[in-house]
């Protein structure tokens, strides 16, 4: 994970893909303990998660910067991201330092300033941990986008409304949401593409094979320090 450009592993399925993204990221938090983590939510970042949890990973002084959160959506509220990602990643990590979308505030647009300078003070991000959205979303950052698309309220689109409604057991999902932006997210030092299940065979081919485009907003890392972790599922024929 030192050279510019993607790097794609393919795994033999969703198990060997988290034993390696935790190995990626033990490293990389070995080699520097206070390194700040763009952290997403979802199914194949948390077997992710579940791993570095069994290995006993000391994240104490990991700055975790959240990647997304419903817009509205308070941190009691079930279906609230920083709910999931405190206890999957947070609290089970021993992770101290946190830096928070505030989708309650009365001023989304200020928050998401507030949240930029927050990341900018420390130096940008370190490491972005990411899923594939199903129409090729990063965050909440939803086609078409450009790559520098600052931190701002989106409304979400119905592929990601769909996707999400199977995390929350017939709750309605929230139309809005705030994310983390590409700009923030293509500066990352270093990237964790996540790719898991047949499903996203075809969006994980359009980002690695097509053009950059704002269609496909996953596509825009071509050219960033990024490596794909994918299982055989969503590599297919590629």
């Amino acid at each position: 994970m030192t050279d510019r450009g993607v790097n794609v592993e393919v795994l033999d399925d969703a198990e060997a893909l988290a034993r390696r993204a935790a190995d990626l990221i033990e490293g990389v938090v070995r080699e520097k303990p206070t390194l700040s983590l763009l952290v997403a939510t979802g199914n194949t970042p948390l077997a992710t998660y579940t791993e570095l949890t069994r290995r006993n990973l000391d994240a104490s002084a990991v700055t975790a910067v959240q990647l997304d959160e419903y817009l509205g959506v308070g941190e009691d509220d079930p279906r609230s991201l920083w709910g999931w990602m405190r206890r999957a990643f947070v609290e089970p990590l021993g992770v101290r330092k946190v830096i928070r979308l505030d989708a309650t505030a009365p001023d989304p647009v200020e928050a998401c300033r507030r949240f930029e300078l927050e990341v900018a003070a420390l130096g940008g991000i370190d490491l972005a941990l990411l899923g594939l959205g199903p129409n090729g979303h990063l965050g909440f950052n939803e086609p078409p986008c450009l790559p520098d698309a600052g931190t701002r309220p989106v409304t979400l689109t119905p592929e990601s409304l769909a996707s999400n409604a199977a995390y929350w057991d017939g709750l309605a999902v929230p139309t809005g949401a705030l994310t983390a932006g590409m700009d923030l997210i293509l500066g990352a030092r270093q990237t964790l593409l996540l790719v898991s299940g047949a499903h996203k065979r075809g969006i994980l081919a359009r980002t690695l094979q097509e053009s950059p485009t704002p269609e496909v907003p996953a596509s825009w890392l071509r050219g960033t320090n990024t490596t794909v972790l994918a299982d055989r599922a969503a590599w297919g024929g590629l």
